[in-house]
This record gives structure tokens, C-alpha cells and sequence, in this order.
């Protein structure tokens, strides 16, 4: 290990020792947190079904940056990169579209078989999968409507479509030890104003009761529900809304999803984490950065990812919530914008777990609530970037930003003859 690395990270040991923070402690409960990253920035949400086409459901990836993954095999060569470029625990989070199969396979058939690679490559890597239906970018979903569908067969393809997705998470679960975290988003909603905003959340209700009928372990598998306040095509209406879902959440025991981009541009999803822990088992959140809309850009270490990771330290939730990462940015060398998110939310998880928590409840027990904003303050400036760094080099990963060498490098020598 660098010496100069390792001086900084003895002398900020210390500062944090004054404030009651055991920084090994913080270190160790890092590797453990895992974070689950998104295959679907590796090929701009396209998917490998043999009739792949246009995207819909609001679904936008912007952005011709050359390089995108074109099969499987190319993506977790990607992925592989980008994984050995962030320390500590690590996830993948697959979408339906992202099966292998020599034959076209309906989205309402599809297999444990057609995700094997996907399983031995995650045995390889150590990492656990979680999963998605892919209720878009379909004939079938061309309306706008999926498990809400008036049509009676429409609406009966994506309740098969979700229940072989839930046979496929439980696989995923058992096979490697670690439980697949599935979550249903669809995309239903309206362009303009309904007539009738009960019926279809009564299809939707019944559809997923149907969905989650056939019970499996929470050990290998655990269902997740995920709302939106609207999308492209679904801006007066969406089916699945927050209270909606927050509703079903609730009385079925199912996770609640909530995505940093699905919520009015002025909420954050860091303050509904303490409230929505009072009601659901599981949390599932999707850590992206809106701007001005949905707009899934690449996390950054800001305000809102800070405070999402704080909440989840400071109330001790890490047995029940779960982070993934949302957002697919085109503009930019795919594989950086993984690194550039996933080290993001390990910085903000870190930062976290440096904070003097016990000091801050300590001064707001006492009524001290001036203690309590100038610590808050003066913690912000606390060399956590040593510890960081220290982190890194222990893991064997790249310090600071050279691991954008290792991408360019990779740019170079592979994306580059991607066609």
C-alpha cells in the first residue's frame, strides 16, 4: 500500500477516535453492504430477445456513445470491469429482456434455463442476482396498459409474464445462497385525463394478487412494488401510484420500491425511508438522479445520496433495505458511468458510517439542538476521503480517478471495435 495513503489514514483515525467513531468498525460494515448495479446501462435498456425493437413505457436511453454491449457475453465482460474498479459488495440486477436463448422465447414463457450463464457467471464473480419482469418495450404493452389491461388476455400474458419472473428470481435465490429482490414496475398509466381512475387499480390490485399467488422462501426470493408519479405517455394518470402502492406494500407483505426519480421534483425519497419502515418489512430503493423529470442521470455524490445512505446507517435498516442503482446514460462510456455511480453510493454509505450518530442523539436528547447543527456541520469536513482511499487500496482497487485508465484503456482495445 502506498505509505502516503496509509500516514492519511492513521492521522484521520484518529479525528474520527475523538468523536466516538471506530473506523475499522465503519470499514468492515462497508464490505458487507452490498450494492446491486444495473445491467441495463451496460446496452441502453435494449435487452438480448431475438425480437428486440423500439423502447416504450416512457423508457428513454439519450446518448450514441459508441461501445454498448450487443450480446450477453460482451455485457458481463463489461460488467467484470466495472465491478473490479469498486470495493466491497457487489450485486446485478437483471431485467427479463436481458435472457439467452438460441430460439425467440414469449416474455410469458420464459425459463430458469434461459438465465443459467447469467448464474454461473454470478457463482464466478460471487455476487448475488436480483431480478425484473420487463413489462415494456412489447406489442403487448403498446397501449400503455399491462397488468391493468381491460382485455381480460392482455392483461392474463403479463400476470404469466410476472409469475414465471417470480420462478426465476427463487432460482436465482436457492443458486446462490443470497435472495433475488424482485420488483414489478410497469409502465400504465394515461396521456390524459380518465374518466375513470378506480378500475383499472382494481385490475392492477387483482392482477398482482394473482401474480404473488404461489408462495417461495424468503430466503430465495422476496417480491418488490414500485410506483411512479408519471411518464412519457402517462402524464395525467398512472396506474401505480405512491399510495397505491404503499397501500398494497403494506397488506401484503410484499417490499416497497421507492426510485429517487418516480416522485415530484421537490420530494426525495431519503425522508419516506423512516416513514415507510414503520409499515413494510422490506425496502427496496433505487438510488438515480432526476433532472427536471425521470431522467435516470448517473448518481452523483450529492445532498440526496448522501442523506439516502445516512437515513439507512442512522435508523440501522441495513437487514431491510435494499440499494440498487437506476439510471442508463448513453452520452457517456457506459462502464464509467457505472464506476462513477457505484463508488458514489459506496462514498455516501461510508460517509455514513463515519458520522459521530450517538454524539448527534446524545445533543438531541439534551434539547441541544445547537450542538447537534454545528456538529452535523463540522462532521461534513472530517477527512473521510483518507479512510476512502484506505479502502480502496485494501481492497486492491484502483484509488482516486485512476481507475478511468483502466476504462480508457478498455475504450481502446475492445469498445472501440464494437460496431
Amino acid at each position: 500500500m502506498n505509505p502516503n495513503i496509509e500516514a492519511a489514514f492513521v492521522l484521520a483515525k484518529q479525528q474520527f477516535a475523538e468523536l466516538g467513531v471506530d473506523v475499522d468498525a465503519a470499514i468492515s460494515a462497508l464490505d458487507n453492504i452490498s450494492v446491486s448495479m444495473h445491467c441495463w446501462q451496460g446496452d441502453d435498456v435494449a435487452g438480448f430477445e431475438a425480437s428486440a425493437g423500439a423502447l416504450t413505457g416512457g423508457i428513454q436511453a439519450t446518448g450514441n456513445y459508441p461501445g454498448k454491449a450487443r450480446n450477453a457475453e460482451e455485457l458481463r465482460q463489461d460488467l467484470e470491469l466495472a465491478m473490479s474498479l469498486i470495493p466491497g459488495a457487489k450485486r446485478l440486477n437483471l431485467h427479463a429482456i436481458y435472457l439467452e436463448s438460441e430460439q425467440p422465447v414469449a416474455r410469458d414463457q420464459i425459463q430458469p434455463e434461459h438465465f443459467e450463464n447469467w448464474v454461473k457467471w454470478a457463482k464466478k464473480m460471487r455476487i448475488g442476482l436480483d431480478f425484473n419482469p420487463s413489462c415494456f418495450s412489447h406489442p403487448l404493452s403498446a397501449d400503455g396498459l399491462t397488468l391493468s389491461h381491460p382485455d381480460a388476455k392482455v392483461r392474463q400474458f403479463w400476470i404469466d409474464h410476472c409469475k414465471a419472473s417470480r420462478r426465476i428470481s427463487a432460482y436465482f435465490g436457492k443458486e446462490l445462497g443470497t435472495a433475488s429482490v424482485m420488483n414489478i414496475w410497469i409502465p400504465d398509466g394515461m396521456k390524459d385525463l380518465p374518466a375513470d381512475r378506480l378500475a383499472p387499480r382494481q385490475r392492477l390490485l387483482a392482477a398482482l394478487d394473482e401474480v404473488i399467488s404461489e408462495k417461495f422462501d424468503e430466503a430465495h426470493h422476496i417480491d418488490a412494488v414500485e410506483s411512479k408519479l408519471f411518464g412519457i405517455g402517462a402524464e395525467s394518470y398512472t396506474v401505480g401510484s405512491n399510495e397505491f402502492y404503499m397501500g398494497y406494500a403494506a397488506s401484503r407483505n410484499v417490499a416497497l420500491c421507492l426510485d429517487a426519480g418516480h416522485f415530484h421534483p421537490t420530494e426525495v425519497i431519503s425522508d419516506k425511508i423512516s416513514a415507510a419502515s414503520l409499515y413494510v418489512k422490506h425496502l427496496l430503493l433505487h438510488v438515480s438522479r432526476p433532472v427536471r423529470w425521470d431522467s435516470d442521470h448517473v448518481v452523483l455524490l450529492d445532498d440526496e445520496t448522501q442523506a439516502i445512505a445516512t437515513e439507512i446507517i442512522r435508523n440501522d435498516l441495513l437487514d431491510r433495505v435494499h440499494i440498487g442503482l437506476d439510471f442508463f446514460d448513453a452520452s457517456i462510456n457506459r462502464i464509467a458511468a457505472w464506476v462513477i455511480g457505484t463508488r458514489n453510493m459506496k462514498k455516501a454509505l461510508l460517509r455514513a458510517l463515519l458520522e459521530p450518530t450517538q454524539a448527534l442523539r446524545d445533543a438531541e436528547d439534551k434539547w441541544d439542538f445547537s450542538s447537534r447543527l454545528a456538529l452535523m456541520e463540522e462532521t461534513k469536513s472530517l477527512p473521510w476521503q483518507a479512510v476512502w482511499d484506505y479502502v480502496c487500496a485494501k481492497s486492491g482497487v484502483a484509488v482516486g480517478a485512476d481507475w478511468l485508465t483502466s476504462v480508457k484503456n478498455y475504450e481502446t482495445e475492445v469498445l472501440s471495435a464494437r460496431k
